[in-house]
């Protein structure tokens, strides 16, 4: 089992105990899943090394849980995961994407209604019957079916941060055949969508049919669709379906830009063919005569058309084709660009490393600084701040600060928070330990479902605080799991113009808060912006490419990110 796997089973677990009030447990697992879940290496590597002792040096997995582990490492399964499920069979990964249906209310709903999963519920929720039940009623029944009304427009949507990294393990596989001479990734996962349908793989080859043989029995195939000879189609283990096509050297920039896509932008570029008297399909562009014009490579086809290269990420046909042919294409933030973090959380709340760890990792990354950002006083469930242990903190900034320099590690770490909005819009700290602060985030938690004019005008006094730098995840979407929540993001960005605040694009894969419409928005108001990890464990620093992608696609400069410039700038670019 991979991480992911052995995550999910421990979450569960935590989810089982929790709904039969069984003290402390509960968080142990979800603690556990959470450092399994962010770990680089695989688990099951780390036992093949070192044994069920090695396991329990993963930092908190104890006894109990690493015999858990080894025995879903060793046969797959696991006899006390399976009892519970057998006590109450709910099937929890269903549920997810319904806020405000906890692991008791789910208990509740089995008892009473004998609901298991999401279509049970479903089928109760429309016939009226939970708003009978005591505890809910029909506030509570609308509510739940509004969430069931997004999850089902979010189904058969994948994260790009569950997608991309499988498309790359597939990539690696396939090229170490030697009969491949080029692949890529296409389709969605290359114009980087927070969300992708599906996956598509072009290749090159004189000798198709050891590829195709290799790419049907890959490990992560869980069925094959169908076989042929320059195409076939699978669907992978988590659900995702690929497509690996075989196409000639001639045709790759023509296969490429198409099965890329957008499928408005390509329908653009087809118009303008056509205006031309041309011909543009997978297979190249053509004129009247059918000559090929250009398709070998993608550069070329767009220098046929007059225009500059088109980045994957501005593929959507927003003006993209327009500014192109006119020489006026963004000069885009790239990958390497960003020099430091500035939402990193540690152990002091909910996250899974110390400060140290966060510091020398992200050095490693090749970063020049980091803000420490953990939750403040009113998150009590994550451990939240106070000003005293706020305070505390600082000094211990100060401490591993003194101790990279000895080490000779070049990066600083700041003082910061992720400072908790009040229903009010006040923040949850005193202005006093804000100011000693490098950077203060603010971020929403909780009364979600206010009226979007209650929402904004809460937010704004938020931002209208002298200290407020940087708002975080400012919509508080959670893709495929929870809609943002009401507020007018005009009002927002005008008011981050006002009082000179910077709007967060979220890196974390299941947030990408901001969305690229919103990041666009920022740029063309001349808004500042940042991209942070919000790192909670080791191996979510690595979370940054996917916000950069999220800025790109939002035409977003070096020039509009404010933790893309060395240290004493981007201190001076905040308020």
């Amino acid at each position: 089992m991979n991480n992911q796997e052995i995550a999910g089973v421990l979450r569960e677990i935590g989810e089982y105990l929790e709904m039969d009030d069984v003290p402390f447990k509960p968080r142990a697992y979800e603690k556990a899943a959470e450092v399994v879940s962010g770990m680089e290496e695989e688990v099951s590597e780390i036992y093949k090394k070192g044994g069920i002792r090695a396991i329990e040096e993963i930092p908190e997995v104890g006894i109990s849980i690493a015999e858990k582990i080894e025995e879903l490492i060793k046969t797959g399964k696991l006899k006390y995961y399976e009892q519970l499920k057998k006590k109450t069979p709910v099937d929890f990964p269903s549920f997810v994407g319904l806020e405000g249906l906890g692991p008791k209310s789910i208990k509740k709903l089995y008892k009473k209604l004998g609901i298991k999963n999401i279509k049970d519920l479903e089928k109760a929720a429309e016939s009226g019957k939970i708003r009978k039940l005591e505890g809910f009623g029909k506030k509570s029944e609308e509510k739940i079916l509004a969430g069931l009304k997004f999850v089902n427009r979010s189904k058969g949507r994948f994260l790009l941060g569950e997608a991309l990294p499988l498309s790359e393990t597939v990539k690696e596989r396939l090229s170490s055949l030697a009969e491949v001479k080029k692949i890529i990734i296409a389709g969605s996962i290359r114009r980087r969508r927070d969300t992708v349908g599906d996956m598509d793989i072009l290749v090159t080859s004189d000798n198709p049919k050891p590829i195709m043989d290799r790419f049907i029995s890959l490990p992560e195939v869980a069925r094959v669709l169908a076989r042929g000879e320059t195409k076939s189609s699978v669907k992978f283990k988590g659900g995702i379906d690929a497509d690996l096509r075989i196409v000639k050297d001639s045709s790759y920039g023509a296969a490429l830009n198409y099965f890329t896509g957008s499928k408005s932008h390509n329908v653009a570029l087809r118009r303008i063919a056509m205006k031309e008297g041309w011909k543009l399909n997978e297979y190249g562009l053509f004129d009247k005569k059918g000559k090929q014009i250009a398709g070998k490579n993608e550069e070329e086809l767009y220098k046929a058309f007059g225009m500059d290269y088109i980045e994957p990420e501005l593929r959507e046909n927003t003006g993209e084709i327009e500014a192109a042919r006119a020489g006026k294409l963004p000069k885009l933030i790239r990958y390497g660009d960003l020099q430091g973090d500035l939402q990193v959380q540690t152990e002091w709340t909910d996250g899974t490393a110390s400060i140290e760890e966060m510091a020398v990792r992200a050095a490693k990354l090749g970063l020049k600084y980091i803000a420490i950002t953990d939750h403040t006083k009113r998150l009590a469930m994550a451990k939240g701040l106070d000003e005293k242990r706020l305070h505390d903190q600082g000094k211990e900034i100060g401490r591993v600060n003194s101790l990279l320099k000895k080490k000779g590690v070049k990066l600083t770490v700041l003082k910061g928070a992720e400072c908790d909005v009040l229903k009010d819009g006040s923040l949850d700290l005193k202005n006093e330990a804000l100011a000693k602060l490098d950077v203060v985030g603010v971020a929403i938690h909780s009364y979600f479902n206010l009226p979007a004019a209650e929402q904004t005008k809460r937010l704004k006094k938020a931002m209208s605080s002298p200290h407020a730098d940087i708002v975080f995840h400012p919509t508080g979407r959670l893709i495929n799991k929870r809609a943002p929540y009401e507020i007018d993001m005009d009002e927002i960005i005008a008011h981050a113009k006002k009082t000179k605040t910077a709007l967060e694009a979220d890196a974390l894969p299941e947030r990408l808060d901001l969305s690229d419409e919103h990041v666009r928005k920022c740029v063309e108001a001349g808004v500042r912006l940042s991209i942070d990890s919000d790192a909670h464990a080791l191996a979510h620093l690595e979370f940054l490419p996917y916000g950069i992608a999220q800025a790109r696609r939002g035409w977003a400069k070096k020039k509009d990110i404010v933790n893309a410039w060395p240290l004493e700038k981007m201190l001076n670019l905040l308020k």
